[in-house]
């Protein structure tokens, strides 16, 4: 898989922010890394990397991050493997350790992801999904239901408007409006971005905003309308955007993070059910590692972490204490 925040369209967009982004390559291993303020310093962020074909090359990357690190002045790297051939299990943490990396106090992309494979027929696709899912998208014409794409970055309005609806109703943060309108900008008119839209009569219902890299479409940020709901539109919008990616000739649908099978009350169980309804299966990764350079400065950011954390779950006890005798 070619990983969408380790191409060259993403890069643009970094530098589209202002920001100071790297890019390096050597046999069998890249990157694309971007500066980030941390309150430890500046960190040397690769989301998703560095790519590497094998252990040895996952190596040299890691030398040249370091490197890198050096150079521009960053206590630490956050790093995100992929596929190095380390593994995502008991033995890939401990490589990882072994290497002198530390686990992320959260990860920064999902560990877990829902991928679909391509290489089929549609009609296989679609076999591939729940039955509702199949017959939504057969037949959601009948109710005056209608799709289109968009690279018109002044539609990405529309989604928006429904995230803002889904955010008030479900009680989560969606990202900013400047920051959503920004990608849209930057990734919309280079084909790198596609607004996926339903419509009930000619008016928006749903939206679904994805982002391709040279062999992956990825499934970024979704929403409908909750007064059209029970139309689930959100199916078959989905359905056709994973055939379309098929039909421009791409290799995978990436539905982003997913929640772990043993985890049932999972903040993320609910949308993890409707992701697996469209068939796939599931990849893991190794998470999100920090790689320490200043390590005198790294190991205060950890202290004073530790320290905020510890105090803030005494003011929760304290709090709770005095609910309790109130």
């Amino acid at each position: 898989m070619k990983y969408f925040l380790q191409s060259p369209e993403w890069e643009s967009f970094q530098r589209s922010l202002g920001r100071t982004v790297h890019r390096r390559q050597g046999s069998g291993w890249s990157f694309l890394a971007i500066e980030e303020a941390n309150p430890a310093g500046k960190v040397l962020y690769t989301p998703y990397g560095p790519l590497a074909d094998n252990v040895d090359a996952f190596d040299a990357a890691l030398a040249e991050l370091v490197k890198l690190a050096q150079e521009c002045g960053a206590v630490f790297v956050r790093l995100e493997p992929v596929d190095a051939g380390l593994g995502s299990d008991a033995a890939g943490l401990s490589a990882m350790r072994a290497r002198g990396l530390e686990p992320a106090p959260a990860n920064q992309q999902p560990e877990l992801s829902w991928i679909i494979d391509l290489d089929q027929t549609d009609k296989e696709i679609l076999a591939d999904m729940k039955s509702a899912n199949r017959n939504l998208y057969r037949n959601i014409h009948k109710k005056g239901v209608s799709f289109r794409q968009s690279t018109d970055p002044a539609e990405i309005s529309i989604l928006l408007e429904f995230l803002h609806q889904t955010a008030t109703r479900n009680g989560f943060k969606p990202q900013s409006d400047e920051y959503l309108t920004a990608v849209a900008k930057s990734l919309m008119p280079a084909g790198a971005a596609t607004l996926f839209i339903a419509e009930l009569e000619g008016l928006p219902i749903g939206a679904a905003l994805a982002y391709d890299s040279a062999d992956t479409r990825v499934y970024a940020h979704a929403a409908v309308d909750p007064e059209h709901r029970k139309l689930s539109a959100g199916v078959p919008l989905l359905v056709g955007l994973i055939l379309d990616a098929k039909a421009k000739g791409l290799s995978f649908v990436d539905l982003w993070g997913v929640a772990p099978a043993d985890q049932p009350n999972h903040k993320w169980a609910g949308f993890t059910a409707f992701k697996k309804s469209f068939g796939g299966h599931q990849v893991a990764y190794l998470g999100t590692w920090d790689l320490p350079v200043n390590k005198i400065r790294y190991r205060l950011y950890h202290a004073a972490r530790g320290a905020r954390t510890v105090l803030r779950t005494g003011l929760g006890r304290v709090r709770s204490l005095t609910k309790k005798l109130r």
